[in-house]
């Protein structure tokens, strides 16, 4: 499941063994008015048609797995450049729970491709325009501002059993420095697993095949 306002092409250099696993991508759709992510992740969880599914979600996406899979049995969970619970979130987004200042973000100009790359990434993108127009493809107004709003307000429920949390050292969305028990990437950002693909096709295959005791 790709990040906010993120197509599943943000994972097309992950190649994982085809004679291990079969991938299916799963890409965002838009939100009906007033729908509690809840019933979104009800909505997502009936396009995934294999039973016990590993489930691998970036960013927001790492939350929306989450949901889903206390809808459905998963054997793994994967969260990557995201958080598993509210404490994880930064300061400035839980301020922003009480402030509500999140709401005058102008989300409008979704069509600005390098303001829309901050909200979604967290970084600049003058030298990676085109790459992330690529990427960056859900650039609907409501969609924007029903994901923001609902990563700001995001009560995590029980403790997940089969989570796993990668999370990059140099991340500015979700500092590190706020994550408990992570897989910690050398010098990743928000965007690696586009930039460090190399990490995941080397690291993910072992990750979703080992135990949880043994990671």
């Amino acid at each position: 499941m790709p990040g906010m306002a993120a197509s599943s092409l943000i994972f097309e250099h992950i190649k994982l063994p085809e004679e291990l696993f079969t991938v299916h991508r799963l890409e965002w759709f838009a939100p009906e008015k007033g729908i509690s992510l809840v019933a979104y992740a009800k909505l997502m969880s009936e396009q995934i048609t294999e039973p016990n599914p590993v489930l691998i979600g970036v960013s927001f996406g790492g939350i929306l797995v989450q949901e889903i899979a206390r809808i459905i049995p998963v054997r793994k969970l994967i969260i990557i450049s995201s958080v598993k619970a509210q404490s994880e979130l930064p300061k400035r987004m839980q301020f922003a729970k009480y402030t509500k200042i999140h709401k005058l973000l102008p989300t409008g100009l979704v069509n600005n491709v390098e303001l829309l790359a901050k909200y979604a990434f967290g970084e600049t993108v003058v030298k990676r325009l085109e790459l992330y127009e690529r990427y960056l493809s859900v650039r609907d107004k409501y969609y924007l501002d029903w994901c923001i709003d609902h990563i700001i307000n995001w009560k995590e429920g029980e403790e997940l059993k089969n989570l796993i949390h990668i999370q990059g050292e140099k991340d500015p969305v979700f500092p590190v420095e706020n994550i408990k028990n992570c897989i910690k990437v050398k010098n990743g950002t928000h965007t690696m697993i586009i930039h460090r693909y190399k990490w995941f096709n080397e690291h993910l295959p072992t990750i979703i095949l080992q135990n949880e005791s043994s990671i």
